[in-house]
């Protein structure tokens, strides 16, 4: 703890206590210091002022040099989501325009012979007496099937009830859908609405562990506490295309795969996420060699196999052994 910190929480309890703020403390430590101190005497005339003014113009540097700072680091923030935002749009963009429709026109006889079948079609599924609430279309089937396949599979009782991640390693669910890298958390919130929503229509309520959002006036569509911190700094949210609520949020802990985006709701299985070896190539140096690490390691366990930082103390305890022959390790345990 640095000497200036040393008293933050015995001040920072003295400003809870004053309902006026700043001017009631500031009053409280100045007729403390002419109550009980030579502070306005003790210098001479015009002293005291002086000391002040030179205190006050320190701290006042200092307070906005780091404004400054923190300033120009949200800009930089917003500028990256932006042009991140931007870039995702244009892809999709891209991808649709590089999958055209294609229309095939078909010749008289083919024509015939297509409205041939579908009338032979409908005509045997009324013969037959066919009713769809009979049971389950295909459709309705195939739903069912994804629902049951979103649960985990697992002889572990630990994963037992816990949905498998989406595409993204995060999941869908039944009012956002959410994904995950490493380093941060996406959240789509669909807003649903028949106008065009603004920031002013809707309600964003972040701290480093807990969230709230909704459209104003209306119950929250999410409330409730992260199960891990995030950095308000550099956490941001936007309306995308009028009808979504698109938050993103920076995680504290860039090793750590969520399991959920708040407590209340079910848990993913983090053992079946699945990132992309690709993206590896989009972090930092530092960020990479420590994923490259976590991933080796967990496939070390896997394997019951030595982690890297195992291999590396009994790379070492043998380097030891080797350079000392005259010793007699035959007794000793190494952990």
């Amino acid at each position: 703890m640095t000497k200036e910190d040393q008293f933050d929480g015995m001040l920072l309890a003295m400003a809870q206590q004053h309902e006026g703020g700043v001017q009631d403390l500031l009053d409280t430590i100045f007729s403390f210091l002419a109550r009980k101190t030579d502070f306005y005497t003790g210098g001479g005339e015009g002293a005291a002022e002086k000391l002040l003014l030179t205190k006050f113009k320190k701290h006042e540097a200092t307070a906005l040099t780091r404004m400054n700072i923190e300033k120009e680091e949200r800009a930089e923030t917003a500028r990256r989501r932006k042009e991140k935002l931007e870039k995702k749009k244009l892809e999709e963009m891209e991808s649709m325009e590089s999958e055209p429709c294609k229309i095939v026109e078909l010749s008289d006889e083919q024509a015939e012979k297509l409205q041939a079948e579908l009338n032979n079609e409908k005509s045997n599924k009324t013969q037959n007496g066919e009713q769809l609430s009979a049971g389950p279309s295909k459709e309705e089937k195939m739903e069912s099937d994804e629902k049951k396949g979103d649960e985990i599979d697992d002889d572990d009782p630990a994963e037992k009830g816990k949905l498998l991640p989406n595409s993204g390693n995060g999941a869908d669910m039944p009012n956002y859908r959410w994904t995950q890298t490493l380093q941060e958390i996406e959240l789509r919130v669909p807003l649903k609405v028949n106008f065009t929503v603004r920031p002013r229509d809707v309600t964003v309520t972040l701290t480093k562990k807990h969230l709230t959002c909704g459209l104003k006036g209306q119950p929250p569509i999410i409330d409730g506490d992260f199960p891990h911190e995030v950095k308000l700094e550099e956490s941001t949210w936007v309306i995308e295309d009028g009808k979504i609520l698109l938050i993103n949020l920076e995680k504290v802990n860039k090793m750590q795969w969520w399991a959920h985006i708040v407590t209340t709701d079910r848990e993913i299985s983090t053992k079946k996420v699945n990132p992309e070896p690709s993206k590896l190539s989009d972090l930092d140096g530092e960020t990479r060699g420590l994923v490259e690490k976590m991933m080796y390691d967990q496939r070390q366990k896997e394997l019951g196999l030595p982690t890297s930082d195992e291999q590396k103390k009994q790379d070492v305890i043998k380097k030891f052994m080797e350079q000392h022959p005259e010793m007699d390790f035959s007794k000793c345990k190494f952990n």
